[in-house]
């Protein structure tokens, strides 16, 4: 059998084993976070900690991965499973010595941009949404609502605040005055959450980079919000060669599973198949308002 025989059929045999097995390959694991964060749903999961951590471990797991990428199409939610879902990240990039990549999809917005600094670089869309690095609050009243339809309420305290931006009692200055010096201690971590990874990349006023308004990808780059405009298989070909292969951390289970185990959570914790459908679908119309918020 001649020579080139032979290492077709090498190459032919390599091509069969499982990517793992192969060490002519460069492996970089992909994390996908999507969805609002930190809004429960019987329909769909949430992107929280809980639900990442495994996925986490598992990229980082994988010994021959000089990296690590995530794939961010998120329009925010939860300030602290933002930040807890970063931690991990940079936790496990710093333990197991691996280099993070963030490729943006249609938005890294508010604690989806917290996420995306997670990674040592990022890389986005031209026309992708990036940055609203701000905090918002948002609710109804609903104080005249009761009396028209005949309804007494009562409520009865220990403590002064604890009624405090009850949405069926006229909204009060102190209570607004008291939620605002709250949103100003989260933004100011989020701020330096920012600066410490982004820091002497970022150009232009503070002020109006931390004003809360956001950016298409294009815009964002030259102001040192983003590293580059890629998407992920072209950065990751370019950084490592087109050999690298970039298998998906999915999670286990199949759909059924995953669905079953959101509606078993919503009625466990909220005690009820309906107050927990109720309360699911108040949170699907959070998230739609979030998405809203940047046209999408």
């Amino acid at each position: 059998m001649s020579d080139d025989l032979i290492a077709a059929a090498k190459r032919r045999f390599t091509d069969l084993l499982p990517q793992s097995w192969r060490r002519d390959l460069t492996l970089v694991p992909v994390v996908r976070l999507s969805g609002a964060i930190g809004m429960n749903s019987p329909f769909r999961q949430s992107l929280t900690l809980a639900a990442t951590a495994r996925l986490l471990d598992r990229a980082f797991a994988v010994k021959r991965a000089p990296a690590v990428a995530l794939v961010i199409n998120s329009p925010g939610g939860s300030p602290v499973q933002s930040n807890l879902i970063f931690k991990r990240i940079r936790a496990l990039a710093e333990e197991k010595n691996k280099r993070v990549f963030a490729f943006v999809e249609d938005v890294a917005a508010s604690g989806g941009y917290m996420l995306a600094c997670a990674a040592d670089e990022i890389y986005a869309d031209p026309s992708s949404i990036v940055g609203s690095i701000g905090v918002v609050s948002a609710g109804f009243g609903f104080n005249d609502m009761l009396s028209r339809i005949g309804v007494e309420r009562r409520v009865h305290t220990a403590g002064t605040r604890k009624v405090m931006l009850d949405p069926f009692q006229p909204e009060r200055a102190e209570d607004v005055d008291r939620l605002l010096a709250i949103q100003r201690e989260v933004h100011a971590s989020f701020r330096d959450l920012v600066r410490s990874r982004r820091g002497a990349l970022l150009k232009g006023e503070e002020d109006d980079l931390f004003s809360g308004e956001f950016w298409v990808g294009a815009q964002a780059l030259p102001m040192g919000l983003i590293d580059g405009l890629g998407d992920l298989r072209s950065v990751l070909r370019e950084r490592f060669g087109t050999d690298v292969r970039t298998p998906l951390i999915a999670p286990s289970g199949n759909w059924f599973t995953r669905r079953a185990n959101g509606i078993g959570a919503q009625i466990g914790l909220d005690g009820g198949i309906g107050a927990g459908f109720a309360q699911g679908l108040a949170d699907v119309a959070e998230e739609r308002a979030l998405w809203a918020r940047y046209g999408l």
